[in-house]
């Protein structure tokens, strides 16, 4: 089925699940709204997260999507409930990798570096009490970090200095493996491996989530099975040069979108 896949985001984070999403599955179209004018999500409160997310949603269906990924673990972790029960196409969402870490970890201490709305959420909670057992989870809220993302100064001094504010405390607690718990810490990635020992696992959820997005597919016979030519569109409601360096690539839109 042609119809395209669709993705939100509070901004351009999600374009780290859409690249794993593209890769896995090659034949689908793909439609990203980065809400960039309202990011971060995570500083907000759950009913006014809800209202973002029912907006998204809302819009994406008006485009004919067959399936909606919501690529925010902060929205996801405040919302998804809500659009599952109210609207008809089926809904990936993102969560903390806090099981994959828990089977890794040596030293039996994990961190987790995500926003507040996603830290304080009950789903966040209730997955950490489920696959936990046994570990010390460690929380960090990495406030200021999605802004810097979004102003494309992953690399700044800003960065490196706020990063090594949050990462010290993990460390001295001997983590050995850092969940990234927001769609737009992947983009840190490369700085991250230059801060942390080399036995710290970073551990991320975008592999994981494109897989299930293809279980889903094949499950609700939604797969688009033919090698036509694949459109993926990008809508922003901020500048678009951010997202343009992040997805830059063929067959691919950025737009301005007044959403």
């Amino acid at each position: 089925m042609h119809a395209p896949i669709g993705i939100f985001d509070s901004g351009v984070g999600g374009t780290s699940i859409w690249k794993e999403v593209v890769k896995l599955l090659p034949n689908e179209d793909t439609l990203y709204l980065a809400d960039s004018a309202n990011a971060p999500y995570g500083e907000k409160s759950k009913e006014a997260i809800l209202q973002l997310s029912i907006k998204n949603t809302e819009y994406l269906l008006e485009q004919g999507c067959k399936l909606i990924i919501v690529a925010c673990n902060t929205a996801t972790t405040n919302a998804i409930d809500h659009l599952r029960a109210n609207y008809p196409v089926p809904f990936i969402g993102i969560e903390p990798a806090i099981k994959p870490a828990a089977l890794q970890t040596k030293t039996k201490k994990v961190g987790v570096l995500a926003t507040k709305g996603t830290l304080s959420s009950s789903l966040f909670h209730s997955t950490s009490k489920l696959f936990a057992e046994g570990i010390t989870v460690i929380e960090q809220e990495g406030k200021g970090l999605v802004e810097l993302i979004e102003a494309g100064k992953t690399r700044s001094p800003e960065m490196r200095k706020l990063l090594m504010g949050f990462l010290q405390p993990m460390l001295e607690q001997r983590i050995d493996c850092l969940v990234l718990g927001c769609t737009h810490y992947p983009y840190l990635i490369p700085v991250l491996k230059e801060l942390l020992p080399n036995n710290v696992t970073i551990i991320d959820s975008g592999e994981a989530v494109a897989r299930q997005t293809k279980a889903v597919l094949q499950a609700h016979q939604l797969l688009s099975i033919d090698g036509k030519d694949t459109m993926h569109r990008f809508y922003t409601n901020k500048g678009t040069e951010v997202l343009k360096n992040l997805v830059n690539g063929l067959n691919v839109q950025v737009s301005y979108l007044n959403f």
